[in-house]
């Protein structure tokens, strides 16, 4: 029954308590100055209301990360707690809990003078606090102050201090509690804060962390276990100490004998029982390093909450669900693939791959890969770095070449079918300077990697990706307009301040310098940012901000889900489509037309490999109706140096292309 001011005498009762208390503390202190020292308390801790305090704050929860389908991928907490109501606890943990710490429980208000004139009668003979008499209230009050309520050192030095004033203070407070709440909601407040020891606060944490069960089918012997462990964590560890741990288990049993919470042969049937702990602590750890090959995803997840104003420091005490866009088919296949193109512990050396399935108003990442482990092992080449969505590597090379073309069908300049010149060298001035070997100063010279026909189709230099035309048309398009369109796609980094050298953008150094290269690609971009171009693309030339979550409650299950930003059409639909048809020979008779092959690919798809300058990197991007994709290989350690395949690695003289592991790691 919840308690009301009808059936709690409060005003009479708080003077009887405090009276105790304030004896309590005189037989404790020196007469000098005790009067006014206990004067003092008791007046400022009459005037203090539990109410207040439970207002401003809650219970610290442990944040869930999902996949799609619900399977968790990571925990995030400060304290590791899951909260659960009264009915989802066991009749015997509350039972044992009340048997062995306050079997008064259910008589007293609070506080239980009869235990309180006992304990003082204790302290006069030692001249001593000795004893506390504390009750469930008292011992929740105490750990509230500590856990919930203190937020620095000094603070909860406080509320665990051996002092008058505290105990002044805490049964002040317990007799609040117990004026305002049900003793069945006590208890379950009670049960859901307290520590457990190995990090397990709450007893449906201890229940997973010591039995892998719940709270509500923890059995006789469990909950003694667990209710006995209250007193002391640390010593009656069952893993450190089992011998103590057991002894005192079985003076709970008899416990709860002696208040008819279980009967003899109950407690003889759970005395035979062995402490039954799980092998080892069940312990999650906090964050993303428990997700395993899902935690560079993961790590995305928190960085796109934390700018959408739901930070690590919330998430760790909120106790939020957030059910992420996540595949787990599609990201375990991307796993495999990666690694199966490049060893997870090379050196030096790394592949990143990324899938966005575009929707109806989002582009939601399914799939995020990469061949390194995400883990803490250096040795072994592990990472926790943002490898497959930052800005890494040097660039995706001529993938960058579709900026190119877009402009050039947007502009009407060329069609896929139209004629191309195809020159071995081409040197234009006012976009930089140098280039190819021989280049007059003044002037950006460019040559092409390999022979091609003097003259082909847009569509055939798709495909086989000649250099030359494609600067040709960057001068005609104008780089500015070229670096735009990267940005508009979905290359946003490029816009941010200091992306470039610190202090100015990509995007403002690009235009700015008129940066002939810029159509080859030579500068970092972000995975994901390159395979959401992709679905961008395949989205009819929509970008929609890329999006790892597709639900986030909170602990009441209300939906806090953020706002993405709206949707923008970044290119003409037609000339989108046009550009996905232009791209749809390079798997079939183009750059990646051997890995297509090899990988038994048959479907139709719109591609691009890319590579840069001296083979420091080399990309992918394609897309199919409904999921695009980019996949890049580069540099990731602290020496840069040339790529080479097969296997794929840092080397002397490089000769890897996008069409090599790039592309093969698309098509498996």
């Amino acid at each position: 029954m919840t308690g009301t001011a009808e059936n709690h005498p409060m005003p009479r009762l708080l003077t009887a308590v405090l009276l105790i208390a304030v004896l309590t503390v005189v037989a404790a202190l020196p007469i000098v100055g005790a009067a006014t020292l206990v004067t003092r308390e008791a007046s400022n801790t009459v005037n203090e209301d539990f109410r207040d305090i439970d207002a401003n704050a809650s219970l610290p929860l442990v944040s869930t990360v999902t996949d799609r389908d619900g399977n968790p991928l990571a925990r995030l907490y400060d304290q590791r707690r899951y909260q659960v109501g009264s009915d989802e606890i066991s009749q015997n943990v509350k039972d044992a809990v009340v048997s062995i710490e306050d079997r008064r429980f259910y008589d007293h208000d609070g506080v239980d003078v009869r235990g309180t004139l006992r304990a003082l009668a204790a302290n006069l003979t030692s001249g001593g606090v000795e004893q506390g008499a504390s009750t469930l209230d008292q011992q929740y009050i105490k750990n509230y102050l500590l856990l919930i309520e203190a937020t620095d050192d000094e603070e909860r030095d406080a509320a665990t201090e051996t002092s008058a004033a505290r105990k002044l203070r805490e049964m002040k407070l317990a007799i609040d509690l117990d004026n305002n709440y049900s003793k069945d909601e006590i208890l379950t407040r009670y049960l859901n804060l307290v520590s457990f020891g190995h990090g397990a606060y709450g007893i449906e944490t201890a229940a997973r962390t010591y039995f892998d069960t719940t709270a509500a089918d923890l059995t006789i012997a469990q909950s003694a276990l667990l209710a006995g462990m209250v007193q002391s964590t640390t010593n009656l560890d069952p893993y450190a100490y089992p011998d103590a741990a057991l002894a005192r288990r079985n003076t709970v049993l008899d416990a709860m004998v002696d208040t008819g919470a279980i009967s003899p042969a109950d407690r003889d049937a759970a005395v035979d029982d062995p402490l039954g702990v799980t092998e080892e602590p069940s312990i999650e750890p906090s964050g993303c390093i428990s997700a395993g090959d899902s935690g560079f995803f993961c790590d995305y997840v928190l960085g796109y909450l934390a700018d959408h104003d739901l930070p690590v420091e919330e998430l760790s005490q909120g106790g939020y669900t957030i059910r992420t866009t996540l595949d787990p088919d599609t990201q375990a296949a991307a796993v495999s693939s990666a690694r199966s193109q490049a060893a997870a512990d090379a050196e030096g050396v790394s592949i990143s791959s990324k899938y966005i399935a575009p929707t109806e108003d989002t582009h939601e990442v399914v799939a995020m890969a990469s061949s390194r482990v995400y883990g803490l092992d250096a040795d072994a080449r592990e990472t926790v770095m943002p490898v497959t969505h930052s800005m890494v590597g040097n660039g995706a090379g001529s993938v960058f070449k579709l900026f190119a073309a877009a402009r050039a069908l947007d502009e009407g300049l060329l069609g896929l079918d139209d004629t191309v010149k195809v020159p071995s060298r081409i040197e234009v001035e006012g976009m930089g300077d140098g280039g190819a070997d021989g280049c007059p100063p003044g002037k950006y010279c460019v040559e092409n990697a390999g022979s091609f026909k003097s003259s082909m189709t847009l569509r055939e230099a798709l495909a086989t990706s000649p250099n030359t035309p494609f600067v040709d048309i960057a001068q005609k398009v104008g780089v500015t307009s070229m670096v735009d369109l990267a940005v508009k796609l979905g290359l946003r980094s490029y816009a941010e301040p200091g992306s470039f050298d610190g202090e100015t953008s990509v995007q403002d150094a690009v235009a700015g310098s008129n940066m002939g290269s810029f159509v080859l690609g030579p500068l970092s971009v972000a995975p994901l940012e390159l395979a959401n171009v992709s679905a961008s693309l395949a989205d009819n030339g929509r970008w929609c901000e890329p999006t790892p979550v597709l639900e986030v409650t909170d602990r009441d299950g209300k939906d806090v889900t953020p706002d993405a930003a709206d949707c923008e059409q970044a290119l003409d639909k037609k000339v989108a489509n046009a550009l996905a048809n232009g791209m749809g020979d390079d798997a079939g008779n183009g750059t990646a037309a051997t890995a297509a092959k090899s990988s038994g690919w048959s479907a139709p798809v719109s591609a691009k490999t890319g590579t840069t300058e001296s083979n420091l990197s080399a990309a992918f991007l394609g897309f199919i109706p409904g999921l695009a994709g980019a996949t890049y290989a580069f540099n990731d350690g602290g020496t840069v140096a040339e790529l080479c395949t097969s296997p794929l690695r840092q080397c002397g003289a490089g000769n890897l292309f996008g069409g090599n592991e790039p592309a093969r790691t698309f098509f498996q």
